[in-house]
């Protein structure tokens, strides 16, 4: 069978064996990490907190963090703090020269940019965490603390710092040493531990209300949404570039036609992971503020069927679409490879005209790959008023299928890549897979 032998394929690449087996290895440190329980905290006594995180946006976050955020695990603030930090540093990328100029120094820019994030990681825990430990002393009951007061506040705020940088640690040391994205597959790996769970928790509540054919129109309409998912990450829009013919010595250069494949969706998940970062504030700032006015705009904005919460939540989506297109799609650099090589679209003249036309194209694209981007985000909303169980409905679009599309394809377009430069067949016969960025890395 083909599968098989593409399996023996890949163990044969010593190289490419050794990645898989590192990044299922940190995965799994990963994974053990989040059932460890912060020091202090009766690990019997968290029912409290787990019925806190069975629906609304603290559910999400739960789904993020892996279950780490129910278990009061050290890892419970996950990964998003972190998320939460490359969004303001890439803003800063817009308004600040500082910034701009680390951006335009390559390498040595990205290493500054990268030490920035991390300290001000570092800032956002220091908030994060004694707002998640306030939590925590309004949702168990006082038994459940071993020990109180600020020594206990004080080395937990520590340990869930710590937790949360050891996890964006193993992200790092995925993408450097494994195979895909670390950030990307930490965040996956926590929304597939919840699958085979929200599976047979709707399956059961089928079988006991009698509605089986309700559950078989249910997984139609998921392969279908799957089925969307996978046009929005991978559709393209085709620029054509003629290749002027030019004679050097003995060889001819040019003189074809070839197409610049401009992505509908050029950003990615990144939208809905910045949109859904920028969701989780108003959960920070309760545990901080205990008004009545605060603690009221924290229940809007923590209601996941409500009207507020998925017109804000959409809303950020398309806003962040074309932000994250416009610092990652560079028409003007296009437009002055696409001269130096001697080429040109046809009917548009080189230079100037080429950036304004490619930069036409992409917003006209990205309006409607956002606006769908949007929609699929906000479908779990949907399911969830079709009376369909939460973490069952996550699955019917939204944060959770697009990262897992995404990250999967993006992946298994990493492996093919390097069944191809050993001259062994790819993955498919059909073609080749095609991740978010159609080329070998991944956009995040």
């Amino acid at each position: 069978m083909k599968l098989f032998e593409t399996i023996r394929n890949i163990w044969k690449i010593e190289d490419l064996k050794s990645r898989i087996l590192t990044t299922l290895g940190l995965l799994a440190i990963y994974r053990l990490g989040s059932y460890v329980v912060l020091p202090g905290i009766d690990p019997d006594q968290l029912s409290g907190l787990a019925d806190q995180t069975s629906d609304g946006v603290l559910g999400l976050l739960n789904m993020f963090s892996g279950g780490a955020f129910a278990n009061a695990s050290i890892m419970a603030l996950g990964i998003m703090p972190y998320i939460s930090a490359s969004i303001v540093i890439q803003l800063l990328g817009i308004a600040i020269p500082y910034f701009q100029r680390l951006q335009r120094e390559g390498e040595s820019g990205r290493r500054k940019i990268n030490q920035i994030t991390r300290y001000l990681t570092v800032v956002i825990l220091l908030f994060q965490a004694p707002g998640y430990i306030a939590n925590l002393h309004a949702q168990l009951p006082v038994s459940a603390f071993v020990s109180s007061g600020w020594s206990f506040t004080i080395t937990s705020t520590i340990i869930l710092t710590a937790g949360s940088m050891f996890v964006m640690w193993l992200g790092e040391r995925i993408t450097d040493k494994g195979i895909g994205n670390g950030i990307s597959l930490i965040i996956m790996i926590g929304i597939i531990a919840r699958l085979p769970f929200a599976v047979l928790a709707e399956f059961g509540s089928r079988l006991e209300e009698g509605g089986l054919v309700m559950l078989l129109i249910e997984l139609v309409v998921l392969f279908f949404v799957f089925e969307s998912a996978i046009l929005l990450v991978q559709g393209t829009r085709r620029v054509p570039v003629q290749y002027a013919k030019r004679i050097v010595g003995n060889k001819q250069y040019g003189g074809v036609r070839q197409y610049i494949p401009l992505k509908v969706n050029a950003a990615g998940v990144m939208p809905i992971i910045f949109a859904q970062a920028i969701m989780f504030i108003p959960i920070t700032v309760v545990g901080f503020v205990d008004s009545e006015s605060a603690t009221g705009f924290a229940a809007v904005f923590s209601n996941f069927t409500g009207f507020w919460y998925n017109f804000t939540f959409a809303f950020l989506i398309i806003v962040f679409t074309y932000f994250y297109t416009a610092i990652t799609i560079n028409p003007q650099q296009m437009a002055d490879d696409m001269k130096r090589n001697g080429g040109f679209i046809p009917g548009v003249k080189p230079g100037k005209r080429t950036a304004e036309f490619l930069d036409s194209v992409m917003s006209k694209i990205t309006l409607p790959g956002s606006i769908f981007l949007a929609f699929v985000a906000i479908l779990p909303a949907f399911a969830q008023m079709a009376d369909i169980d939460q973490n069952f409905a996550q699955f019917y679009g939204g944060t959770s299928l697009l990262i897992l599309v995404g990250v999967v394809l993006d992946t298994l377009q990493q492996i093919e890549s390097h069944l191809l430069m050993r001259h062994y067949d790819g993955l498919l016969k059909s073609g080749r897979i095609k991740g978010r960025t159609g080329g070998g890395a991944a956009m995040y």
